[in-house]
Protein backbone atom coordinates (compact mmCIF):
# COMPACT_ATOMS: atom_id res chain seq x y z
CA UNK A 1 0.00 0.00 0.00
CA UNK A 2 1.18 3.35 -0.71
CA UNK A 3 0.17 6.30 1.73
CA UNK A 4 0.10 10.09 0.68
CA UNK A 5 0.05 12.84 2.77
CA UNK A 6 -3.48 14.42 3.48
CA UNK A 7 -2.53 18.19 2.36
CA UNK A 8 -0.58 19.93 4.89
CA UNK A 9 -1.79 17.81 7.77
CA UNK A 10 0.28 15.61 9.49
CA UNK A 11 -1.88 12.84 8.53
CA UNK A 12 -0.44 10.06 6.15
CA UNK A 13 -3.26 7.65 4.88
CA UNK A 14 -3.68 5.02 2.24
CA UNK A 15 -3.82 5.72 -0.88
CA UNK A 16 -6.64 3.54 -1.77
CA UNK A 17 -9.24 4.29 1.24
CA UNK A 18 -13.29 2.80 1.72
CA UNK A 19 -15.82 4.69 1.93
CA UNK A 20 -18.67 2.69 3.95
CA UNK A 21 -21.61 4.43 3.04
CA UNK A 22 -23.05 1.16 1.66
CA UNK A 23 -22.50 -0.83 4.64
CA UNK A 24 -24.64 1.36 6.71
CA UNK A 25 -27.29 1.74 4.72
CA UNK A 26 -29.15 2.73 1.29
CA UNK A 27 -27.12 0.31 -0.87
CA UNK A 28 -29.89 -2.69 -0.65
CA UNK A 29 -29.13 -5.63 1.72
CA UNK A 30 -26.15 -5.87 3.77
CA UNK A 31 -24.47 -8.24 6.42
CA UNK A 32 -22.55 -6.73 9.08
CA UNK A 33 -20.80 -9.58 9.75
CA UNK A 34 -18.90 -9.54 6.11
CA UNK A 35 -18.95 -6.02 6.54
CA UNK A 36 -16.46 -6.64 9.66
CA UNK A 37 -14.68 -9.21 7.13
CA UNK A 38 -14.47 -7.05 4.78
CA UNK A 39 -13.25 -4.25 6.92
CA UNK A 40 -10.78 -6.13 8.84
CA UNK A 41 -9.04 -7.64 4.83
CA UNK A 42 -8.66 -3.91 3.86
CA UNK A 43 -6.96 -3.11 7.73
CA UNK A 44 -4.72 -6.37 7.04
CA UNK A 45 -3.91 -4.95 3.68
CA UNK A 46 -2.54 -1.26 4.94
CA UNK A 47 -5.94 1.11 4.71
CA UNK A 48 -5.69 3.29 7.34
CA UNK A 49 -8.40 5.36 6.71
CA UNK A 50 -12.16 5.03 6.16
CA UNK A 51 -14.74 7.42 5.20
CA UNK A 52 -18.52 7.55 6.84
CA UNK A 53 -21.62 9.91 7.88
CA UNK A 54 -23.74 10.24 10.91
CA UNK A 55 -26.69 9.04 8.49
CA UNK A 56 -25.34 6.18 7.02
CA UNK A 57 -27.47 3.84 8.32
CA UNK A 58 -28.09 6.39 11.05
CA UNK A 59 -24.97 5.95 12.20
CA UNK A 60 -24.86 2.19 11.81
CA UNK A 61 -21.49 2.48 9.35
CA UNK A 62 -19.78 4.27 12.37
CA UNK A 63 -21.08 1.62 15.08
CA UNK A 64 -19.42 -0.97 12.27
CA UNK A 65 -16.16 0.96 12.23
CA UNK A 66 -15.97 1.37 16.15
CA UNK A 67 -15.71 -2.95 16.20
CA UNK A 68 -13.43 -2.71 13.24
CA UNK A 69 -11.32 -0.39 14.37
CA UNK A 70 -10.85 -1.00 18.51
CA UNK A 71 -7.55 -1.43 19.87
CA UNK A 72 -6.48 0.47 16.84
CA UNK A 73 -7.85 3.87 17.50
CA UNK A 74 -4.52 5.62 17.03
CA UNK A 75 -3.44 3.78 13.53
CA UNK A 76 -7.10 3.94 11.54
CA UNK A 77 -7.94 7.63 10.72
CA UNK A 78 -11.74 7.96 10.74
CA UNK A 79 -13.44 10.84 8.48
CA UNK A 80 -17.14 11.05 9.14
CA UNK A 81 -19.97 14.29 8.29
CA UNK A 82 -22.40 16.06 9.54
CA UNK A 83 -25.67 17.97 9.04
CA UNK A 84 -28.12 16.09 7.09
CA UNK A 85 -29.21 14.28 10.03
CA UNK A 86 -31.20 17.96 10.15
CA UNK A 87 -32.92 20.39 7.56
CA UNK A 88 -29.64 21.55 5.64
CA UNK A 89 -31.10 24.83 4.93
CA UNK A 90 -31.59 25.73 8.13
CA UNK A 91 -28.84 27.95 9.68
CA UNK A 92 -30.02 26.35 13.23
CA UNK A 93 -28.31 23.10 11.49
CA UNK A 94 -24.94 24.97 11.72
CA UNK A 95 -24.76 26.18 15.07
CA UNK A 96 -22.85 25.32 17.95
CA UNK A 97 -24.89 23.76 19.86
CA UNK A 98 -26.28 21.78 16.81
CA UNK A 99 -22.99 20.48 15.46
CA UNK A 100 -21.80 19.63 19.24
CA UNK A 101 -24.63 17.64 19.06
CA UNK A 102 -23.88 15.77 16.24
CA UNK A 103 -20.20 15.66 16.70
CA UNK A 104 -20.97 13.58 20.53
CA UNK A 105 -23.16 11.73 18.88
CA UNK A 106 -20.57 10.96 16.36
CA UNK A 107 -17.81 10.22 18.78
CA UNK A 108 -19.95 7.33 20.96
CA UNK A 109 -21.11 6.08 18.19
CA UNK A 110 -17.30 5.56 16.93
CA UNK A 111 -16.27 5.05 20.62
CA UNK A 112 -13.38 7.30 20.26
CA UNK A 113 -12.78 11.00 21.86
CA UNK A 114 -11.26 12.61 18.72
CA UNK A 115 -12.45 12.52 15.09
CA UNK A 116 -9.33 12.52 12.52
CA UNK A 117 -11.42 14.08 9.47
CA UNK A 118 -14.69 16.31 10.72
CA UNK A 119 -16.12 16.97 7.34
CA UNK A 120 -20.02 19.13 6.67
CA UNK A 121 -22.00 16.89 4.67
CA UNK A 122 -22.66 18.57 0.95
CA UNK A 123 -24.12 21.91 2.98
CA UNK A 124 -26.10 24.11 0.35
CA UNK A 125 -23.48 26.70 -0.89
CA UNK A 126 -25.15 29.96 0.70
CA UNK A 127 -24.63 28.09 4.34
CA UNK A 128 -21.36 27.70 3.09
CA UNK A 129 -20.90 31.36 2.67
CA UNK A 130 -22.87 32.76 5.47
CA UNK A 131 -19.05 31.29 7.26
CA UNK A 132 -20.93 30.59 10.95
CA UNK A 133 -20.38 26.95 10.72
CA UNK A 134 -16.32 27.24 9.75
CA UNK A 135 -15.69 29.34 13.21
CA UNK A 136 -17.82 26.61 15.12
CA UNK A 137 -15.10 23.85 13.45
CA UNK A 138 -12.59 26.00 14.75
CA UNK A 139 -14.19 25.83 18.53
CA UNK A 140 -13.97 22.30 18.32
CA UNK A 141 -11.05 22.01 16.75
CA UNK A 142 -9.19 24.18 19.28
CA UNK A 143 -11.03 21.96 21.90
CA UNK A 144 -9.44 18.92 21.12
CA UNK A 145 -12.79 17.17 19.60
CA UNK A 146 -11.59 16.92 16.02
CA UNK A 147 -8.06 17.09 14.20
CA UNK A 148 -8.65 18.58 11.39
CA UNK A 149 -11.70 19.65 9.14
CA UNK A 150 -12.97 19.16 5.69
CA UNK A 151 -15.68 19.84 3.66
CA UNK A 152 -17.56 17.42 1.19
CA UNK A 153 -18.98 19.50 -2.20
CA UNK A 154 -21.22 19.12 -4.67
CA UNK A 155 -20.11 21.68 -7.27
CA UNK A 156 -16.39 23.30 -8.24
CA UNK A 157 -17.62 26.36 -7.13
CA UNK A 158 -18.03 25.27 -3.53
CA UNK A 159 -14.86 23.74 -3.33
CA UNK A 160 -12.96 26.45 -4.78
CA UNK A 161 -14.94 28.68 -2.56
CA UNK A 162 -13.85 26.63 1.05
CA UNK A 163 -10.58 26.74 -0.40
CA UNK A 164 -10.34 30.59 0.72
CA UNK A 165 -10.82 29.70 4.19
CA UNK A 166 -7.13 28.56 5.80
CA UNK A 167 -8.82 25.94 8.23
CA UNK A 168 -10.32 23.59 5.64
CA UNK A 169 -7.60 20.57 5.42
CA UNK A 170 -9.65 18.31 2.74
CA UNK A 171 -12.68 18.85 -0.11
CA UNK A 172 -14.49 15.54 -0.98
CA UNK A 173 -15.60 15.42 -4.33
CA UNK A 174 -17.02 13.42 -6.71
CA UNK A 175 -14.23 12.17 -9.35
CA UNK A 176 -14.54 9.43 -11.70
CA UNK A 177 -13.93 8.91 -15.62
CA UNK A 178 -17.20 10.52 -15.82
CA UNK A 179 -16.40 13.42 -14.10
CA UNK A 180 -13.74 15.16 -14.50
CA UNK A 181 -14.34 18.58 -14.19
CA UNK A 182 -12.21 19.08 -11.03
CA UNK A 183 -9.52 18.61 -12.97
CA UNK A 184 -8.97 22.00 -14.50
CA UNK A 185 -9.05 24.73 -11.93
CA UNK A 186 -10.16 22.59 -8.59
CA UNK A 187 -7.06 20.75 -8.38
CA UNK A 188 -4.19 22.98 -8.82
CA UNK A 189 -5.70 25.82 -6.82
CA UNK A 190 -6.11 22.50 -3.80
CA UNK A 191 -2.34 21.43 -4.68
CA UNK A 192 -1.28 24.98 -4.03
CA UNK A 193 -2.64 25.43 -0.78
CA UNK A 194 -2.08 22.34 0.45
CA UNK A 195 -5.23 20.97 0.62
CA UNK A 196 -6.49 16.98 0.25
CA UNK A 197 -8.52 15.94 -2.17
CA UNK A 198 -11.02 12.66 -1.32
CA UNK A 199 -12.22 11.23 -4.51
CA UNK A 200 -16.38 10.17 -3.56
CA UNK A 201 -18.04 8.36 -6.32
CA UNK A 202 -15.17 7.09 -7.54
CA UNK A 203 -17.18 4.11 -9.87
CA UNK A 204 -19.87 5.79 -10.67
CA UNK A 205 -22.44 4.11 -8.65
CA UNK A 206 -20.96 0.60 -10.23
CA UNK A 207 -21.14 1.98 -13.49
CA UNK A 208 -17.53 1.83 -14.34
CA UNK A 209 -17.40 -1.79 -13.46
CA UNK A 210 -18.88 -2.62 -16.52
CA UNK A 211 -21.57 -5.15 -15.07
CA UNK A 212 -24.72 -3.62 -15.35
CA UNK A 213 -27.21 -3.75 -18.04
CA UNK A 214 -29.52 -1.77 -19.05
CA UNK A 215 -32.63 -3.68 -17.46
CA UNK A 216 -30.33 -4.27 -14.19
CA UNK A 217 -32.79 -4.06 -10.86
CA UNK A 218 -31.86 -2.44 -7.55
CA UNK A 219 -33.32 -3.00 -4.25
CA UNK A 220 -36.38 -0.68 -3.40
CA UNK A 221 -33.75 0.36 -0.82
CA UNK A 222 -30.84 1.10 -2.59
CA UNK A 223 -30.24 4.73 -4.02
CA UNK A 224 -29.59 3.61 -7.23
CA UNK A 225 -33.22 2.92 -7.39
CA UNK A 226 -35.01 5.74 -5.32
CA UNK A 227 -32.96 8.76 -6.18
CA UNK A 228 -31.88 7.30 -9.76
CA UNK A 229 -33.10 10.70 -11.31
CA UNK A 230 -32.39 13.17 -8.12
CA UNK A 231 -35.71 12.34 -6.33
CA UNK A 232 -34.47 12.47 -2.85
CA UNK A 233 -30.95 14.02 -2.79
CA UNK A 234 -28.35 15.66 -5.44
CA UNK A 235 -28.87 13.40 -8.65
CA UNK A 236 -24.88 13.80 -9.04
CA UNK A 237 -24.59 11.46 -6.27
CA UNK A 238 -26.44 8.46 -8.02
CA UNK A 239 -24.50 7.40 -11.24
CA UNK A 240 -22.20 10.47 -10.88
CA UNK A 241 -25.11 12.19 -12.58
CA UNK A 242 -25.82 10.36 -15.48
CA UNK A 243 -28.88 8.73 -16.95
CA UNK A 244 -28.85 5.35 -16.19
CA UNK A 245 -28.93 3.83 -19.41
CA UNK A 246 -27.13 5.99 -21.07
CA UNK A 247 -24.68 5.40 -18.21
CA UNK A 248 -24.39 1.97 -19.18
CA UNK A 249 -24.18 2.51 -22.97
CA UNK A 250 -20.98 5.12 -22.16
CA UNK A 251 -19.47 2.31 -19.81
CA UNK A 252 -19.59 -0.12 -22.57
CA UNK A 253 -17.56 2.22 -24.64
CA UNK A 254 -15.17 2.34 -22.14
CA UNK A 255 -14.59 -1.62 -21.77
CA UNK A 256 -11.19 -1.22 -23.05
CA UNK A 257 -9.84 -0.05 -20.25
CA UNK A 258 -9.74 -2.92 -18.48
CA UNK A 259 -7.16 -4.59 -21.25
CA UNK A 260 -4.44 -5.48 -19.38
CA UNK A 261 -5.78 -4.32 -15.69
CA UNK A 262 -8.02 -7.04 -14.90
CA UNK A 263 -11.02 -5.40 -14.69
CA UNK A 264 -13.23 -1.75 -15.52
CA UNK A 265 -13.08 -0.59 -11.63
CA UNK A 266 -9.68 -1.44 -11.14
CA UNK A 267 -8.73 0.69 -14.18
CA UNK A 268 -10.98 3.28 -13.39
CA UNK A 269 -9.76 3.82 -9.47
CA UNK A 270 -6.19 3.37 -10.99
CA UNK A 271 -7.06 6.36 -13.37
CA UNK A 272 -7.90 8.64 -10.38
CA UNK A 273 -4.69 7.74 -8.43
CA UNK A 274 -2.92 8.78 -11.27
CA UNK A 275 -4.20 12.10 -10.41
CA UNK A 276 -0.98 13.82 -8.35
CA UNK A 277 -3.61 16.31 -6.38
CA UNK A 278 -5.50 12.87 -4.93
CA UNK A 279 -4.61 12.16 -1.87
CA UNK A 280 -6.83 9.07 -1.84
CA UNK A 281 -9.62 7.63 -3.22
CA UNK A 282 -12.22 5.54 -1.62
CA UNK A 283 -14.52 2.88 -3.25
CA UNK A 284 -17.97 1.51 -1.49
CA UNK A 285 -17.94 -2.13 -1.01
CA UNK A 286 -19.93 -4.75 0.53
CA UNK A 287 -17.82 -8.07 0.53
CA UNK A 288 -14.57 -8.81 1.12
CA UNK A 289 -14.06 -9.96 -2.41
CA UNK A 290 -15.18 -6.32 -3.37
CA UNK A 291 -12.73 -4.52 -0.91
CA UNK A 292 -9.78 -7.16 -2.65
CA UNK A 293 -11.05 -6.04 -6.05
CA UNK A 294 -10.71 -2.30 -5.23
CA UNK A 295 -7.42 -2.97 -3.40
CA UNK A 296 -6.06 -4.70 -6.95
CA UNK A 297 -5.58 -0.77 -8.76
CA UNK A 298 -3.01 0.08 -7.14
CA UNK A 299 -0.96 -2.67 -8.97
CA UNK A 300 -2.56 -2.47 -12.10
CA UNK A 301 -0.33 -0.57 -14.95
CA UNK A 302 -0.24 3.09 -14.87
CA UNK A 303 -2.32 4.41 -18.32
CA UNK A 304 -0.37 6.11 -20.93
CA UNK A 305 -0.53 9.49 -21.73
CA UNK A 306 -2.10 8.99 -25.21
CA UNK A 307 -4.85 7.01 -23.18
CA UNK A 308 -5.14 9.48 -20.31
CA UNK A 309 -5.88 11.83 -23.58
CA UNK A 310 -8.52 9.95 -24.75
CA UNK A 311 -10.16 9.85 -21.75
CA UNK A 312 -10.15 13.29 -21.92
CA UNK A 313 -11.19 13.35 -25.08
CA UNK A 314 -14.23 11.01 -24.64
CA UNK A 315 -15.64 13.06 -21.52
CA UNK A 316 -15.36 16.29 -23.14
CA UNK A 317 -17.15 14.90 -26.38
CA UNK A 318 -19.52 12.11 -25.27
CA UNK A 319 -20.11 12.14 -21.34
CA UNK A 320 -19.98 15.81 -20.10
CA UNK A 321 -23.35 17.16 -21.61
CA UNK A 322 -25.40 14.13 -20.60
CA UNK A 323 -24.39 15.10 -16.66
CA UNK A 324 -27.36 16.15 -14.63
CA UNK A 325 -27.32 19.11 -12.01
CA UNK A 326 -25.16 21.47 -10.60
CA UNK A 327 -21.47 20.15 -10.75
Amino acid sequence: MNYRQLGNTDLKISELSFGTWAIGGSWGKTDDQESLKALQRAMDAGVNFFDTADVYGDGHSEELLAKATKGKEDDIYIATKFCRGGDIHNPETYSDETVRHYLENSLRRLQRERIDLYQIHCAPFEILKQGKVFEVLDKLQQEGKIRHYGVSVETVEEGLFCLTNPNVKALQVIFNIFRQKPIDELFPQAQEKGVGILARVPLASGLLTGKFKTNTDFEADDHRNFNRDGQSFNVGETFAGVEFKKGVELSEKLSWIAEGRGTMSRAALKWILQHEAITTVIPGFKTTKQVEDNLAATEVPDFSQEELEKLAQFYKEEIHEHIRGAY
